[in-house]
Formats: structure tokens, sequence, C-alpha cells
């Protein structure tokens, strides 16, 4: 049994164990196994996928590895109802009967105790994907093949934290998924593989992060045979820290913003979700899922999440002053800088689900609306 202090830093869930799962039992993970031993870190929904690739490569009549422990983040109070709930990871991991015991979710990575626990796994092998922790130098010191990471981008670009959502905002045509060492420097370790994907200009942040996850767990598989004879840590190429500058990140009244593909992708700040409309149109289309004010015409500030946009054709008949927006045909048409418009065709009010354009331009009954 845990001590009180114990389960509020080292939670550990209970549930019972599928009988349909490929997954480990409790009993036959403390067995010795030739198998090697595998440690997973990930939390969101992304990462699942590449814990679902792990299960089901070492359930492998010829797999050389087992996954012996998944690390994640506490359970955390999500959805309306405001419930304390696991991780997506952690979630996934229980529903596959994987043994509950073997579930860590220290708050921090550098606890003695979650150290002590890892170290008596002796694992030869940690995979990181989404797990949102820092990891010292003392957990990277355990496995003594290393910890390998999966980062969506074509490390040295957009290294950090939000990579998918900088590289949208830069409207690139090509991204991409790169398997990298860990080290102490932020996603600066030597590269082993890296895989491109074009950016269709339509494609939203979770769904470009949901298809590089999911190369990238396509990749891992593919990598992990020269990961555990070591041949991967031999021929990983190193990076070229000239193109992967962690320059200083800054920001412009209302949210203007001008970052080099070359720098590190820093978390986006709230006063940068904010649209300035003086931007032009392709820019701004870029930066789809963020927010503008919006005034009505009764002189209500409307706060205004917008979902999909494409870029306007130009050739629409603009009436009355030029912050007016107006809809035609199915799109809330947004007047942008350098005589540009955002055609808008989903938007999103505070505390509302998404919603068409035309339902919402319909709900106004016939107020104006004007950008701020």
């Amino acid at each position: 049994m845990y001590s009180p202090s114990m389960l509020r830093r080292f939670f550990c869930f209970n549930a019972a164990a599928s009988s349909s799962s490929i997954a480990p039992s409790s009993s036959t993970t403390t067995i010795t196994s030739k198998k090697k031993s595998l440690v997973f870190l990930g939390s969101p929904q992304v990462s699942a996928t590449v814990l679902d690739a792990l299960f089901n490569a070492s359930a492998a009549p010829s797999s050389s590895f087992e996954v012996a422990a998944i690390v994640t983040q506490p359970p955390s109070r999500r959805d309306r109802g405001r419930k304390v709930m696991p991780s997506p990871v952690a979630q996934y991991a229980l529903d596959r009967g994987f043994p509950s015991d073997l579930i860590f979710t220290p708050e921090r990575a550098g606890e003695e105790t979650f150290l002590s626990n890892l170290r008596a796994l002796q694992p030869e092998l940690c995979i990181t994907a989404a797990y949102g922790n820092i990891l010292p130098t003392k957990f990277l010191n355990i496995p003594p093949l290393g910890t390998v990471n999966i980062h969506p981008s074509l490390l040295p670009l957009y290294r950090g934290a939000a990579p998918v959502q900088r590289a949208l905002q830069d409207g690139v045509k090509e991204t991409g998924v790169s398997l990298a060492f860990t080290v102490r420097a932020l996603d600066a370790g030597p590269v082993i593989a890296r895989e491109r994907v074009e950016v269709d200009d339509q494609i939203k942040a979770p769904d470009l992060l949901a298809l590089l996850f999911s190369e990238g767990s396509k990749l891992l598989i593919c990598k992990l045979p020269s990961i555990f004879d070591g041949s991967a840590k031999v021929n990983a190429e190193p990076q070229d820290d000239s193109k992967g500058l962690i320059c200083p990140f800054f920001l412009v009244e209302r949210a203007k913003c001008n970052l080099n593909p070359n720098t590190r992708a820093s978390m986006i700040s709230p006063e940068e979700s904010w649209l300035s409309f003086d931007e032009e149109a392709l820019i701004l289309h870029n930066k789809v899922g963020q927010e503008p004010e919006l005034n009505s015409n009764n002189h209500n500030i409307l706060e205004l999440k917008i979902i999909t946009t494409r870029v306007g054709s130009n050739d629409k008949i603009r009436d009355n002053d030029v912050h007016d927006i107006a809809f035609i045909k199915d799109a809330l048409v947004f007047p942008c800088g350098g005589c540009t418009d955002l055609e808008v065709l989903e938007v999103q009010l505070p505390g509302k689900k998404v919603t068409s354009a035309a339902a919402f331009w319909n709900g106004l009954r016939c107020q104006k609306l004007k950008t701020l």
C-alpha cells in the first residue's frame, strides 16, 4: 500500500486487466525474459497512437522487446464535468489491460521515488512522445540505449513546444517528423531518421499533429531494430545548431508575429492568439483556430474563435466601411490588409459548439459586425 504522500506524488491507477488485451499481465512482466525492456512516456491522445504501435509490435512473435512500464502526466480535471481523469495515454493503456501498477504518473520526472522505481525495471530504452515533462540527467542516465523522442518537425527546424502551430503560421508547404536521441538541450539530440509530409492548405493543427505522430509511430517501429542493436546511435546525424538557433521570442501589438522557421517553436501565448486584420488574408489563414475581437453595431465586443477559413478570391463587392464583415454565399468575409479577404466557413462562440458561418450569421438577426 502506498502512503497518502506517496499517492499524491506517485499515483498508480487501479483497474482490472482485460482478458482480451494483448498487453502483459503483472505476473508475466516480473518473470525474467529475453526480451528487451522498453519504457514509454507520453500523455495526450496523439501519444496513444505511438503506444498502440508499440503494443502491437511487441506482441508479434518475432518481437525482441516488451513495454515494461508507461510514464504519463498525473490525472487532471477535464471535460465539462471537471472530473479528475487519467491522461489519454493512461486511459488507453488501462483499456488495453496494461497493469495499473506499471503506469507511473509523477508530477516531475526527477522525483527520487519515481526514479527508484524506474531503475528497478532496468529499462534498455525509453521512448517519449509528447510526454510534457522535462527529463533530468538522472533520468537520461538510466536506460543504457538512451531515450528516443518523436518530435513533430524536421529537426533542427521548429524545436520546442509548438512546432506544428508555428509551421502552419509560417505557411510551410512541407514539414515532417523526426526521431532523435534526447539530450539536456531542447530537441537538440542526434537525429536517427526523418519522415517528410506535405502540408495541405486546409489542414488544421490538430489534424496535422495526429498525422505526424501516426507517421512517427511507423518510423519508430521501422527503426527500433537498429536502435536496439546500437547502430542507430552510431549513425545518428548531429543537428546543425546554426539552423536551429533558439532566437528571442517577441510580440508586437495585437499579436503580429514574424518568426523565422529556424527559431525555437515557442508556446502560443494568450496575447498572440488574437488576430489582427491589418495583416493579409493568407497570413491569417495560417493562424486558424485563434480568436479575433469583433464589434457589433450595438457596441458589444464579441469574441469569436475562427475554425475553418480559406483565402478570398478578391472579387467580392464590399459595401460601406472597410471594417464591415459581410456574408457572401457560404462564408463570412473579413476585410484584411493589402486589400485581401479572409473567408470564414466555421466559427465558435465561447462555451458553444462549432457552427457554420451561415448559422452564425442567421443568429445575428440583422446586426452588423465590424473588425476592431
